[in-house]
């Protein structure tokens, strides 16, 4: 018994001494956690602008199904992106061949009725009505305060499949996505 208790009573000693930070430790994490929160601030300011500017992409890495299923995917292949006044969305949850040829689905529409609003916790969040060849929806996209990751629920007309996509924010010229044959 006094064998056990002194070997916890060891490995508590050992633990906790380890944990200790130096104060030079300290600053240096501080100023680590500093420059985190900078470089979040700066991403959220440009991919706020992005998105304002309808020149974005939304690289999803996590797809959430009208029934709340979750599926992680790349994002490579899974995208929100509005370009030169086209709008492309591009869901491809499998990894073999489907009809846009990399797993998935490939629609390509005109985005109009654009409305942007902040809420008060500073998320900036933008709603589209999408139309073309074989989608008309409403996309709804809210970037995370402070952050540029984002969200964007894609909601068709004439269903009720919704699809939530969940990914980080870029400005077009900065996304390396793999877009696929569209319909």
């Amino acid at each position: 018994m006094n064998r056990l208790f002194l070997i916890i009573a060891t490995a508590i000693a050992l633990t906790t001494s380890c944990t200790t930070l130096t104060p030079e430790q300290k600053a240096a994490r501080e100023e680590q956690k500093t420059l985190e929160a900078r470089r979040d601030s700066i991403n959220h300011i440009i991919a706020v602008k992005s998105l304002a500017g309808m020149d974005f992409v939304l690289e999803a890495d996590r797809l959430i199904f009208k029934r709340g299923r979750p599926a992680y995917v790349s994002s490579v292949t899974n995208f929100i992106s509005s370009v030169n006044g086209r709008t492309t969305v591009q869901i491809a949850p499998f990894n073999s061949g489907g009809p846009n040829g990399v797993g998935g689905i490939t629609v390509e529409g005109v985005a109009s009725n654009i409305k942007t609003s902040q809420n008060k916790d500073g998320s900036f969040t933008q709603s589209m009505s999408v139309t073309g060849n074989g989608i008309s929806a409403v996309i709804s996209i809210t970037v995370i305060e402070g952050t540029d990751r984002a969200t964007a629920v894609v909601t068709p007309n004439f269903n009720s499949n919704r699809i939530t996509l969940e990914g980080t924010l870029y400005p077009a010229a900065k996304s390396s996505v793999y877009k696929g044959r569209a319909f």
